[in-house]
């Protein structure tokens, strides 16, 4: 037993540390992981009427873990199958670092399956889609022209490089003018290097130029309308104003320039694994996704054009 610890409080609290510390896992996912293990001991300290210590963690049963499940299923704030999915993996990564950190093993929560899940497709833009809406951004005349470069830029960046937006906005000042290629730290921590096309390069180029702000080597790159750096919820809210003026579905969203990328990358024969590493993507299964896209695809056009369909 870890000194000091000696609550399933305690160890949870250090886990949180470790999680943010040495896995340097992301705020939000701390937070989500944080979330679910927390609700888990609250349940576990009703259902046992006392706090539970760190030894009796390696004591949950099948069952006390199956009926914590059956529990968030039901009320006014029931979760849905995939964030049932997701407590429980967050419950067992707890338990796993409980194992290697405590030398509290607990066998018994690997026997617990959680709800089967069906694996969406992804939904990307089609080539025309995403060409009109970065246009769309580009000649809005109700924004100032360097909030319009901007726009644009960030557009190109998750189309032209397959960036996640989270990636696209951690470039900093530093990183302008764009080179030939760039690394982009992903998810985990992993690092990957994307190459830049001209057209992304240009677009960046042309925002930083009209950038009215002066920035230093560390600052993030893409500015909001006062300075500050630029959110997600910006870009998110950005896509869903182009699509409703396109009359898109709202299925585009910022994340669907990304799923383009790899579709239009393998629908022009590019190679499966390169896409991977494209992407940042840490198993090939992830990524073989995007070739039932892409036959899906192939067969909407035949279904349109062959005379006998």
């Amino acid at each position: 037993m870890t000194q000091g610890v000696g609550s399933a409080r305690q160890a949870y609290a250090a886990w949180l540390d470790y999680l943010t510390l040495e896995r340097r896992a992301s705020p939000r996912t701390v937070r989500a992981y944080g979330d679910n293990v927390l609700a888990y001991l609250n349940f576990l300290e009703r259902h046992r009427g006392e706090a539970v210590s760190l030894s009796a963690m390696g004591e949950v049963s099948a069952a006390e873990l199956r009926g914590y499940l059956a529990f968030r299923r039901q009320g006014d704030n029931a979760l849905s199958p995939r964030s049932i999915s997701q407590a429980l993996s967050s419950i067992r990564a707890f338990h796993k670092y409980l194992d290697q950190r405590h030398g509290v093993a607990n066998a018994a929560v690997e026997l617990v399956r959680g709800p089967r899940l069906k694996i969406g497709l992804p939904r990307p833009v089609s080539e025309d889609q995403a060409r009109d809406l970065i246009t769309e951004a580009a000649d809005d005349t109700e924004r100032d022209p360097w909030e319009t470069a901007r726009d644009e830029a960030v557009l190109t960046l998750l189309w032209g490089c397959g960036l996640r937006i989270s990636e696209a906005l951690s470039l900093t000042w530093s990183d302008a003018p764009l080179g030939q290629s760039m690394r982009i730290t992903g998810k985990g921590g992993k690092t990957r290097i994307v190459p830049v096309l001209d057209a992304v390069r240009d677009a960046v180029s042309v925002y930083v130029d009209e950038l009215p702000f002066a920035l230093g080597p560390d600052e993030p790159l893409f500015r909001a309308k006062r300075g500050g750096p630029l959110s997600p919820r910006h870009v998110q809210g950005l896509v869903q104003l182009l699509r409703g003026r396109l009359g898109l579905s709202d299925r585009v969203t910022p994340h669907a320039f990304r799923h383009a990328f790899a579709t239009h990358l393998l629908g022009a024969g590019a190679d499966l694994r390169a896409i991977q590493d494209l992407l940042g993507h840490a198993s090939l299964s992830t990524t073989q996704r995007y070739t039932q896209v892409d036959a899906a695809g192939l067969l909407a056009a035949y279904q349109a054009a062959h005379p006998k369909a």
